[in-house]
């Protein structure tokens, strides 16, 4: 495959999760009205999507180092479109969230074999810049989500909004199957075995550049969550903004995020993964604590948070080619194994997050201020100890040994 078609395909199949979580947020107010949901149940929809997403790719990785990354990707990205497609005629929100579970099981074949053909291709410095390339499409793919599902809740209904991620999910299998070419460098007969399977677990997670560059995933994937499942809420029903105006904040959220790709690619071609990451830290700490701090104050405006708010997705833009690069660089053999792990955390933080916001949203900004504000904290305090210690891949060689036999 030429780089050019790479790129393109890993913008598909990453892209896939954040126009599953975008597309429908300007929505959500709507539909909790027309399904007479509670804000928990609400919820729902976002969280226990994203924890059907990380549990599935606990599996997914596994099967894409046994099978091969394509078999993997065209059966998952089928049974999302055919999942997408329930979820746009569910008549009830407890048929919307057995819809959307099935959404993230799918997704995570999607996103998984895309970190896993990153590592069959690349070198961990080399595909933190390809990753960094497909970021900023996927960050368009983010950019034009909710300003899309704005305009298309605002005149056809959520109904219409969950429908586009069918056409979606169709296009993306179709690109699949006519462009990729297998990748996975050899098999693993052992991978999914249970007994091989939970010590490859035990060898990724005892690595300290796994955990160093996975910790950091987790935590800037937790903060970008607190912004999907509060702000709509925050910004609709709190601040008064419309669900168009509140698409084209998330549009401009999402170019925030682009120029943050940008800069990863030039930081990482002058200082490397590690000083990269280390500048970008700021970004993260001064969005997440200036939010946070207006919110205190009682100054906490539509300007003052959306200013905030892109601070911080220029260091998610920063944080996650870097942290998903990081964590699977040590692992050639064991990629989809290492990809899976490592989004499986993202999405434990990200669940965490919704449980908490079901409860936590109170008719205030404080909820998303406050959330922001601990999260980007705590991403500065990885990216200046545990990744400057411990993030190196080429510094700690996983344990030789390859795939586990049994």
């Amino acid at each position: 495959m030429r780089p050019a078609t790479v790129v393109g395909l890993l913008v598909l199949l990453l892209g896939i999760q954040p126009i599953t979580t975008d597309l429908y947020l300007p929505a959500l107010p709507m539909l909790q009205r027309e399904l007479g949901a509670g804000m928990p149940a609400t919820q729902l929809t976002l969280s226990a999507l994203i924890i059907a997403f990380g549990l599935a790719q606990l599996v997914a990785g596994p099967l894409a180092d046994r099978h091969g990354r394509r078999p993997v990707l065209l059966v998952g990205l089928a049974a999302y479109a055919l999942a997408s497609l329930g979820a746009a005629l569910s008549p009830s929100i407890e048929a919307l969230v057995a819809w959307r579970v099935l959404q993230g099981v799918a997704m995570a074949a999607s996103v998984t074999g895309a970190r896993s053909i990153l590592r069959d291709l690349y070198e961990p410095r080399e595909g933190a810049q390809v990753m960094s390339r497909a970021m900023g499409g996927l960050g368009v793919i983010a950019l034009l989500s909710p300003l899309a599902g704005g305009l298309i809740a605002q005149h056809a209904g959520w109904h219409a909004a969950l429908a586009v991620l069918a056409a979606f999910g169709a296009a993306t299998l179709a690109a699949v199957a006519l462009c990729y070419v297998e990748t996975v460098p050899r098999r693993d007969p052992c991978a999914t075995r249970l007994a091989p399977l939970a010590r490859n677990w035990a060898i990724v997670l005892a690595h300290p550049g796994f955990r160093a560059w996975a910790g950091l995933s987790a935590l800037a994937y937790g903060g970008l969550f607190v912004v999907l499942a509060g702000s709509s809420f925050v910004y609709i029903e709190v601040l008064g903004v419309s669900r168009i105006g509140y698409g084209a904040l998330m549009a401009g959220n999402g170019l925030a995020y682009v120029v943050g790709t940008v800069v990863c690619r030039r930081w990482l071609v002058r200082h490397g993964l590690r000083a990269t990451v280390r500048r970008g830290a700021w970004f993260s700490l001064a969005g997440g604590l200036g939010m946070a701090l207006l919110a205190l104050g009682g100054l906490a405006g539509v300007a003052g948070l959306f200013a905030c708010q892109c601070l911080f997705a220029l260091g998610h833009g920063v944080h996650q080619p870097c942290g998903q690069a990081g964590a699977v660089g040590p692992f050639p053999e064991k990629a989809g194994t290492a990809a899976s792990l490592s989004g499986f955390l993202m999405m434990l933080s990200a669940f965490g997050v919704g449980l908490w916001m079901g409860t936590a949203l109170d008719g205030t900004v404080r909820p998303l201020a406050y959330g922001l504000g601990v999260f980007g904290c705590a991403i500065a305090l990885v990216a200046w100890t545990l990744v400057q210690r411990d993030g190196e891949p080429a510094a700690r060689p996983a344990p030789a040994g390859g795939a586990v036999s049994p």
